[in-house]
């Protein structure tokens, strides 16, 4: 593999010290509160699973430009790092890989009791088409849920405005142009102890 090629996965994300970007996407009765409040309002189902993403491309990818029904609301939510890795140091890598989890069984124990769920998908680009190398998600449920949302969270920024401008330039102007609006990530520390790159 050439040096300045992309490992196949690999967290690249907005950070700093302290904080970690993610993303997600919710209709606006909950998506606007959370930004005004810099918190979750009542309505935000705490016991159900939650997905946050690094990747603002790939968040464009699930919410179509912040276009699709229910995902109108793009907010970035920056965590605590000591929160992200807390996640990443307790996920379980989803779906089932026997080079990853040689035993099925094992494996379905550990997803069922997991408080996080790690997956892999195609990273995309600023067309939205997927590329060779992998972004990660991670499902959040139960513990890590009600930490992320009282715990980790330092603040709420609406990126719907970013996600819009970026969408509606790459169908006027075309890739290069939409592209200059993309905010650069960098790759992310992985803790020693996570096990969400095995391969």
């Amino acid at each position: 593999m050439p040096s300045d090629a992309v490992p196949q996965r690999q967290i690249r994300a907005l950070h700093g010290a302290d904080t970690i970007t993610v993303y997600q996407a919710y209709p606006p009765e909950i998506g606007l509160p959370a930004v005004r409040d810099g918190k979750f309002p009542r309505n935000w189902m705490r016991d159900q699973m939650t997905w946050i993403r690094p990747s603002f491309l790939w968040m464009m990818h699930r919410s179509g430009w912040a276009t699709k029904p229910g995902q109108e609301v793009v907010l970035a939510v920056d965590l605590r790092r000591e929160g992200f890795d807390w996640a990443l140091s307790n996920a379980v890598l989803s779906p089932y890989d026997r080079t990853v989890h040689p035993d099925k069984a094992a494996w379905k124990r550990q997803v069922k009791h997991a408080p996080v769920r790690a997956r892999w998908g195609p990273e995309r680009d600023i067309s939205l088409s997927p590329l060779p190398y992998r972004s990660l998600q991670l499902s959040l449920s139960g513990e890590a849920a009600r930490r992320y949302a009282d715990e980790w969270i330092v603040g709420i920024r609406n990126a719907t405005p970013l996600a819009k401008t970026i969408g509606s330039t790459l169908a006027e102007h075309g890739p290069a142009s939409a592209s200059l609006f993309l905010l650069v990530e960098s790759p992310y520390p992985v803790p020693k102890e996570a096990r969400i790159n095995a391969v």
